[in-house]
């Protein structure tokens, strides 16, 4: 495959909701063109939001009204999929000619999920992937997808996977993903800190692919001229460090850090035959006498109507 130009786009979501948002992230598709990227990761939950310091108004034991009226303002403004946004989001990849991989707050019937989109050209929304495991009190606004969302996605930059967040802590999903040829791993994020950028590099090293991270970069509450009670005025609400990382753990590019921007590097998946030739953790290193994984990749769901 020849030569590819892949990119990480690091803004964060606006305090003015996912209409704002988006007209953010459209302002971007001039820099996105000149660039020639043929992949754009964005951050997790950037379309929706993510809610950092918010308790939604629960105690162990108990949950206060107020924390429901938080709750359904984070739920309005979620996305549907498809829905006007996904399809504002293929328009850019069409007229970009680049496969888009974001992070969205998905609606589904009255749950919300953490999920990452797959977006090609001229085809639209062709996958999904919902965070299997939120993280601490995340899972009191997030349900847990299952199985059926681990897609790999051909691309022009290569087959493309996501995990998200720390996910990307999971052994066994990191083992699964390598099973199915992922050649370069997304990785939407909003951890801000050094750790993050270890495990990525760990991450490509282990998986010998290429790693996109993409996180989110809020300024102070104080720059966005609001004002959140619990909040260090002057501190970023969340720091970005989006970085680019190649198959033997070397940064191409990043970490970005205290800033909006689009993080670039070129990449070309013919490498990774040469960075897999004493490391290859599915094939000649794994052992399969000894060790193995079952991956249940069926759909979960608690209610079926069976008719005659």
């Amino acid at each position: 495959m020849p030569a590819s130009i892949v990119a990480a786009l690091q803004i964060g979501s606006s305090p003015q909701g996912k209409a704002a948002t988006l007209e953010n992230i459209l302002s971007w598709e001039t820099e996105i063109t000149a660039s020639g990227a043929r992949l754009v990761v964005m951050p997790e939950a950037l379309l929706g939001g993510y809610p950092k310091g918010e308790i939604f108004g629960t105690r162990l034991g108990y949950r206060l009204p107020e924390g429901r009226e938080d709750f359904t303002r984070y739920y309005n403004n979620a996305i549907e999929v498809p829905g006007e946004e996904t399809q504002a989001l293929a328009d850019l990849a069409t007229r970009t000619q680049a496969s888009i991989v974001i992070g969205v707050i998905e609606r589904s019937g009255s749950t919300l999920y953490c999920t990452s989109l797959f977006i090609e050209p001229a085809q639209g929304v062709v996958a999904r992937h919902r965070k299997l495991m939120p993280t601490g009190t995340e899972r009191l606004i997030w349900g847990q997808g299952d199985g059926s969302t681990l897609p790999v996605v051909n691309a022009a930059a290569g087959r493309l996977g996501s995990a998200i967040c720390w996910e990307n802590h999971m052994p066994l999903l990191r083992v699964a993903m390598y099973g199915k040829g992922v050649e370069v791993w997304c990785a939407p994020t909003v951890d801000e800190r050094e750790i993050w950028q270890c495990s990525m590099r760990h991450i490509a090293h282990e998986g010998r692919m290429f790693v996109v991270s993409a996180c989110q970069y809020q300024p102070s509450p104080a720059q966005q001229g609001i004002e959140v009670a619990h909040w260090e005025t002057n501190r970023p609400v969340i720091n970005g460090g989006s970085v680019i990382v190649g198959p033997l753990g070397d940064v191409l590019a990043g970490p970005l850090k205290g800033e909006t921007g689009l993080l670039t590097a070129e990449i070309n998946t013919d490498d990774l035959v040469g960075a897999r030739y004493d490391f290859d953790p599915v094939g000649h290193y794994s052992r399969p006498d000894i060790f193995s994984l079952e991956v249940d990749q069926r759909a979960k769901k608690n209610l079926r109507f069976i008719e005659d």
